[in-house]
């Protein structure tokens, strides 16, 4: 299970009450974020400030929580509370403490320096057509690469404990599903594996060696959609497997891997682009040996 500590932000949904023959115009998305969204003593939190602290958050799930005014809310908080803390620091002199002053023009270098690199990303990132002829060409030459074993799909209900009274359950409910009873409904109702049960019993598409062996061979001897298997017996119990889907084994059409392909191609651009770059640069230093020595040494003998 994922878990994410949620900071976020929303965004409202625009108006549509405008009249069609006179549209309103769309509100900018800068000086909405300019705007102070919290404010005291002389400090502002503003929608600029927010989109900042957002980019510590994994991209995948970084829009989902600026979406909600709560989040932006007790983000925009949490950062008055930082920005507070950091005034007093300052009134107090903490600033010219030569570690604080180092961490400080790191976090600077840091800041501008990921901003370079956007914007090196832009100038280097493949337009979509032109990553999708790389893409295609990338696939017409390691047709390997894309080819997959047999998998199925399909969804069970399981009946934990390895008695007589778990079998008897199980034998019950094959009768039921054999008589038509609707098979999500009951994973839903009387599956031991809650998080497929709550899913309608559904275990998406796996290819062989995922499985446990017994529920493995049963899955995969299903051969029409909807059929039935037995009452399996596993570690974990006993299963009636339905299946929904057998794919054969092949290889992957284009059209399901060029959004991937795509996306890689142009990563792969704009991560080269980065390392030449940073190579580049790197030319120009040069390291004192012994300062690092001597750096290393007075970190060895600390306790």
């Amino acid at each position: 299970m994922l878990a994410v500590s949620l900071l976020g932000s929303g965004v409202q949904a625009a108006d549509k009450s405008a009249k069609a023959a006179q549209p309103a115009a769309q509100p900018s998305a800068e000086p909405a974020a300019s705007a102070a969204l919290v404010e005291g003593k002389g400090l502002a939190i503003t929608g600029f400030d927010i989109q900042a602290d957002a980019q510590r958050i994994p991209p995948e799930v970084r829009n989902s929580i600026l979406v909600r005014p709560t989040n932006v809310q007790r983000m925009a908080s949490d950062l008055f509370v930082f920005r507070s803390m950091a005034q007093m620091a300052h009134e107090q002199g903490l600033d010219r403490d030569p570690k604080v002053k180092a961490a400080m023009q790191v976090a600077r270098d840091r800041a501008l320096a990921e901003a370079w690199m956007a914007a090196l990303d832009e100038k280097n990132r493949p337009d979509v057509a032109s990553a999708e002829k790389q893409a295609r060409s990338l696939y017409l030459a390691k047709p390997e690469r894309f080819k997959v074993d047999e998998s199925v799909h399909v969804r069970h209900i399981l009946i934990g404990g390895k008695d007589a009274d778990a079998r008897a359950a199980a034998d019950k409910l094959l009768e039921e599903l054999k008589g038509g009873a609707d098979f999500a409904a009951l994973a839903k109702e009387r599956s031991s594996d809650k998080g497929s049960g709550a899913r309608g019993g559904d275990l998406g598409f796996f290819e062989r060696g995922r499985m446990v062996p017994e529920f493995e061979k049963a899955a995969f001897a299903l051969k029409q959609p909807g059929e039935l298997s037995g009452v399996v017996e596993s570690q974990f119990g006993f299963h009636v497997i339905q299946l929904v889907e057998l794919r054969p084994a092949g290889t992957k059409p284009f059209e399901e891997v060029r959004d991937e392909l795509v996306k890689e191609i142009q990563a792969s651009a704009t991560q080269n682009a980065r390392s030449v770059a940073a190579e580049k640069i790197r030319k120009d230093a040069k390291t004192n040996d012994a300062a690092v020595e001597a750096f290393v040494s007075g970190n060895t003998s600390k306790p």
